[in-house]
């Protein structure tokens, strides 16, 4: 132990434990998983301090067969993972991989007893088909009656959010459920392996389903989310940042007005160039140009106004009612034609009818006048001197005679008509042809009276809408005139917030220099005493810099970064400097691309912290493939041994 001490003096980690506090805010004191109620499938025992999930890899542990399996597929992420979801992660494991768990163990569950400022919380939740949630207070996992009555987890959340953060912290993270508040720094305390310690702000990977709301955040919240965890920030920044976001969401808004109204404007403006017949080059530019455009277009409407003499366009309706009369008269010679000639046609039908009748009515007169015996032939008069006993029927001469003077009078009776008729239809022809040309020319006269009407009234409409354009030009000319004095007025309020927002980071500026020189304190424990490092805050964001012989920039020292970053981070809440608990979940940094001296220190320096106090602040839990320094492989340390092979995993089978 003093070896630690010795060596974090020398490299400048100075830590000085929060005062009056014997055990970390929050840690975990036990981890199980049952395969069904009563049947644990695995127990992990877990302490304050340095706990190490070691999965060996095959070189690392020769001759030993459970450990000929490679320690990648052990369970050391799964392992992680739950224990998120102990703590209130809305799922365990991405979807393909939940469906087979839920497969192999439908009645499975997982519980972990976790401490909350000195108050154990028994929290168990499925990892089968079932949907109960417990979160108890002052209870073991073991004493979980899985018949009871589900608490869900917002109990513990609460437990958490009030007392581990506190109500005025939560209300500084950006979420809209304050109890998601402890699920934010839950992200940036156990990262995401998908992540692979690539960006200190990166947390939550799509790819591994966690359901984390810090997934819905900005960068920005990100930021705004550890400044609050750190202290680094108060109520009055996170409005004043508010409004600067409120003014650049206005700015860009007015940005893109101001470009949408000079389109506008130039289609406008080149139109009426157009129309009123103008030559762009001649015309001044902005407003200038309103007045002579406007002079243009009231002087078209005024030539417009004048009447030619040639075309009378008032008297349309008059024109349109003659045209109306013209086409009434027309129609109705032409019913009149029509008539008489349907009339003619009957009338000579009948006369000929009649004069068909003729010929048999003379024959009948003169047959009656001397009549001949129909059957010997004999004249009448001989038959009835003489005497004949064969006939006796003697023609009805005046009957003869009446039926062919009734036909002589239809005969000139219907001659008569058909004389009147044809000279109706003479009269009515004769009249019919001027009255269609008279038709004709009317209807002319207003198609041609209608179409320089509606070509005036075009003219007219557009000359109006010409002066009515350029009252529009003009208005867009002045709005933009307003906008770009708005934008300035904006511009300065800008930048006195962003000074202002300055003021406020300069003033957590002893916060941010602690976390900086805690920083560079872990990357010389990590590298050697000739790095540097350091953190800085401003306008673009956070900074982390590594100076190696230059500054350094490489996957390696990303992770390198990040990682140091999350340690420094822990110690201030060592300190009681910090809002967040002393708790970081660290999942196979060493696949991060971390050299394997750096990483063996990285196991130094957590194990040198431990020795600062009677009982360790903090709790760290970090699983790795690569072989842990060989004193840290036993003893306290080493929480839990996985492997690749069947017995050796996690959930000990195959999924």
């Amino acid at each position: 132990m003093p070896r630690q001490l010795e060596l974090l003096k020398r490299s400048g980690l100075e830590i000085q434990p929060e005062a009056g506090r014997s055990e970390p805010r929050l840690w975990v004191r036990r981890l199980v998983i049952w395969s069904e109620p009563g049947v644990i499938l695995r127990e992990v025992i877990l302490r304050p301090g340095l706990n190490i999930i070691w999965a060996p890899d095959p070189a690392d542990r020769s001759g030993d067969t459970e450990a000929a399996a490679p320690g990648h597929g052990s369970g050391k992420t799964l392992f992680c993972r739950l224990l998120r979801y102990c703590l209130g992660e809305a799922r365990f494991a991405p979807s393909e991989q939940r469906e087979k768990i839920i497969a192999a163990f439908p009645n499975g569950m997982v519980g972990a007893e976790i401490m909350v400022d000195g108050t154990q919380w028994a929290v168990v939740r499925p990892i089968g088909t079932t949907r109960k949630h417990f979160a108890i207070r002052d209870a073991a996992v073991d004493a979980v009656k899985m018949d009871a009555d589900p608490t869900g987890m917002d109990p513990f959340l609460e437990a958490v959010t009030a007392g581990v953060l506190s109500d005025d912290v939560a209300a500084l993270v950006p979420v809209n459920d304050r109890l998601n508040s402890w699920l934010v720094a839950l992200a940036w305390l156990a990262r995401d392996q998908e992540c692979r310690f690539d960006k200190p702000l990166d947390w939550r990977s799509a790819d591994s389903d966690s359901g984390s709301p810090v997934r819905t955040l900005t960068a920005q919240h990100h930021l705004d989310a550890v400044r609050a965890f750190i202290a680094a920030i108060v109520p009055e920044e996170t409005i004043l940042r508010n409004e600067i976001g409120e003014i650049q969401t206005n700015q860009d808004q007015a940005e893109r007005d101001t470009s949408q109204r000079a389109r506008e404007a130039d289609r406008l403006r080149a139109r009426l160039v157009g129309e009123l017949g103008q030559r762009s080059d001649d015309l001044p530019p902005g407003r200038m140009a309103v007045e002579p455009l406007r002079s243009a277009a009231i002087h078209q409407l005024s030539q417009l106004s004048q009447v030619d003499s040639a075309v009378d366009l008032s008297d349309v309706a008059n024109l349109r009612s003659e045209a109306d009369e013209a086409r009434l008269r027309v129609e109705a010679l032409n019913r009149g034609l029509a008539v008489e000639c349907t009339r003619i046609k009957e009338i000579e039908a009948h006369v000929a009818r009649i004069k068909g009748e003729f010929p048999g009515a003379s024959a009948q007169v003169a047959e009656a006048d001397q009549p001949v015996c129909e059957i010997c032939e004999v004249p009448i008069d001989r038959a009835l001197a003489e005497g004949c006993s064969l006939s006796h029927k003697i023609p009805d001469l005046e009957a003869a005679k009446r039926r062919m003077a009734r036909l002589e009078h239809d005969r000139s009776r219907e001659t008569s008509r058909l004389d009147a008729s044809r000279a109706e239809r003479r009269r009515i022809s004769a009249q019919l042809d001027p009255a269609q040309a008279h038709y004709k020319s009317t209807i002319k006269k207003v198609r041609e009276a209608e179409r320089l009407r509606d070509t005036r009234a075009d003219a007219w409409y557009k000359a109006r809408r010409s002066i009515d354009d350029v009252d529009r030009l003009n208005e867009l000319l002045i709005e933009q005139e307003q906008t770009r004095s708005q934008f300035a007025t904006l511009d300065r309020t800008l930048e006195r917030k962003r000074k202002q927002a300055a003021s406020f980071r300069n003033a957590h500026a002893e916060t941010l220099n602690r976390l900086s020189r805690l920083f560079d304190a872990i990357l010389r424990e990590l590298i050697g005493p000739e790095a540097a490092g350091g953190i800085t805050l401003d306008g673009n964001g956070l900074r982390l810099s590594v100076e190696l012989g230059g500054e350094r920039s490489t996957a390696a020292i990303e992770s390198l970064k990040v990682i140091a970053f999350d340690l420094a981070a822990m110690c201030m809440s060592i300190e009681g400097h910090a809002h967040q608990p002393a708790f970081l979940i660290h999942d196979s940094p060493r696949e991060a691309d971390l050299g394997i001296s750096i990483f063996r220190n990285l196991f130094h320096v957590v194990h040198g912290v431990e020795s600062l106090s009677d009982t360790p602040l903090f709790q760290y839990i970090v699983t790795t493939t690569t072989s842990p320094p060989s004193e840290l492989t036993n003893g306290p340390w080493l929480a839990s041994t996985l492997s690749g092979a069947m017995g050796g995993r996690l959930l000990r089978r195959d999924l």
